[in-house]
């Protein structure tokens, strides 16, 4: 835990009375719509919106892309979203691929091109902050596989788009993505032959999470092929980048060829490096966190028995054969579109990353209005003295909790800097799999964890409320409390940043307190 978390009684108390002064002052603040605004800005999160109001002031007109309830990662722009942005002098987003993909091609299509576009957390050790990598496990008991791209592409917005080209095998293979409200999402169907719509682009440096399902034991064999293409979705010339086969072995009978590396659990990608032209599978080792690169050819991408489903009933889901018809399949697990990077996105969440954001927005501000430089300073300045005393305020309040309780489970994998800036232990995230309930070895296991771990309180976001049921259900059999805490967006009760972090903060301390449990 920092030193400030260890600050006295006395100072947090005085410093949350002056926060309280200062947040209604803010409420009677400007905000978006001010007649005597300087500059016109798109935001593409609510979060982000609330702390560019606070540095701009009177002299900005502030819009979120994303509503102050929605999800950044699954939210898709409307027409009006595109028509507030064409309006927009400056637009700031979160960076290191917090929003869907679809938001930023919206802003990079719409936008002017004089308009900077800013990614603030891409620059956030500059500033102050800090940025951690994101840790990924939900302790599949088969291979939890997704797509990549390593390497940078050349032209604002670019993005590689991949494309199988040929499947043999069996039966059919079909690679698909379930949407937060359950819908599916096809990228890759073998049944009806295969042409440019069997593809899905990703930006640079991205990885996403996809079910990849096989109607028939036996060994299957993937080729793709990736090009780069403008945000637009024109191709660059001679942008073809590199193809590959990937194999599959299905079923327990199905044996892999001798001498492959056989990978059969843990996390790793189908993997194509933009500026390379290599394609790879990626796979993180659990025990040492070491990330290796091993040659298409030289591997086995392995889908056992345990891992067969059946069809689901849904309409929806015909896709994938008869109701009922037995199918292998390596989920997703994370649902939602949840296209990301190496680094933890959700850097906000320690406030003294939230002042490095301000230290940003200030900046930036300046540089696209020079003449409101003294009003962008002296809001800063005052705001990131409110920032500093929420940091106190935040930190005193979870020294409280005691160390037996610091155990956090949500339904969101957003809380890794608050933990580590606050002394708190993430005991896991917990998402339904996609298009199936829960088995009850896995439902158990999450009770065994919060029986064992004696975790007093789950914790569910307002704006995620539609995954939370299993986690819901869970703590009423384990009779824990169940919590709400805010991650990515605001609500109708919680309108701003400060706000926001005194809630997560008292919610915590209440709900994991020395009388929880």
């Amino acid at each position: 835990m920092r030193g400030h978390a260890r600050r006295t009684t006395t100072k947090a108390l005085a410093a949350a009375c002056a926060l309280l002064a200062t947040a209604a002052a803010g409420c009677n603040g400007s905000g978006a719509g001010s007649s005597d605004a300087a500059l016109t800005v798109s935001t593409t999160t609510a979060i982000v919106a609330d702390l560019v109001e606070r540095v701009g002031g009177d002299r900005v007109d502030v819009t979120s892309i994303v509503p102050r309830n929605g999800d950044p990662h699954s939210y898709e722009p409307s027409p009006g979203d595109a028509t507030k942005v064409t309006k927009a002098d400056v637009v700031f987003g979160n960076g290191l691929l917090l929003e869907e993909p679809g938001i930023m091609k919206m802003v990079h299509n719409n936008a002017p091109t004089s308009a900077p576009k800013i990614e603030i957390a891409g620059k956030l050790e500059q500033y102050g902050g800090t940025v951690m990598k994101l840790e990924e496990d939900l302790g599949l008991n088969v291979l939890w596989l997704g797509w990549a791209v390593e390497g940078e592409v050349a032209g604002a917005g670019s993005q590689v788009r991949t494309t199988a080209t040929a499947v043999e095998g069996p039966g059919e293979l079909r690679v698909y993505l379930t949407d937060t409200l359950g819908r599916p999402q096809v990228y890759v169907d073998s049944a009806d032959g295969l042409d440019d719509k069997d593809s899905f682009t990703l930006p640079p440096e991205a990885h996403t999470h996809v079910n990849w399902a096989f109607s028939k034991p036996g060994t299957y064999r993937l080729t793709v092929q990736g090009r780069t293409e403008t945000i637009d979705g024109t191709a660059h010339p001679n942008g073809s980048i590199g193809s590959g086969t990937f194999t599959f072995t299905v079923g327990d009978a199905t044996k892999a060829p001798k001498g492959a590396t056989v990978l059969d659990a843990g996390h790793a990608d189908v993997a194509l490096n933009a500026e390379t032209g290599k394609v790879y599978v990626r796979a993180d080792d659990e025990k040492s966190g070491a990330r290796t690169r091993l040659p298409a050819d030289d591997v086995v991408l392995n889908v056992p028995d345990r891992a067969k489903e059946t069809v689901p009933k849904e309409a929806a889901y015909g896709f994938l054969g008869e109701p009922g018809a037995e199918l292998w399949v390596l989920p997703q697990a994370v649902i939602g579109k949840h296209v990301h990077g190496d680094m933890d996105p959700h850097a906000w969440e320690d406030v003294a990353n939230a002042e490095a954001y301000v230290r940003r927005i200030e900046a930036e501000l300046i540089k696209a209005d020079p003449a409101g430089k003294a009003t962008y300073e002296k809001n800063a300045e005052a705001y990131l003295k409110t920032l500093g005393e929420l940091d106190a305020e935040v930190a005193a309040k979870l020294a409280t909790v005691p160390e037996r309780n610091r155990k956090l489970i949500t339904t969101h994998d957003a809380f890794g800097y608050l933990a580590k800036a606050y002394g708190m232990d993430i005991a896991g995230f917990v998402v339904p799999v996609p298009n199936r309930e829960p088995s009850a070895a896995q439902i158990e296991e999450l009770g065994d964890t919060i029986r064992e771990r004696r975790v007093p309180a789950v914790f569910l976001e307002p704006n995620l409320a539609a995954r939370s049921d299993v986690l819901r259900r869970v703590a009423q059999d384990q009779g824990v409390a169940v919590c709400t805490i805010y991650g990515d967006s605001f609500d109708d009760k919680v309108h701003d940043y400060v706000s926001m972090m005194r809630h997560n903060a008292n919610e915590l301390a209440k709900c994991l307190g020395e009388d929880a449990r």
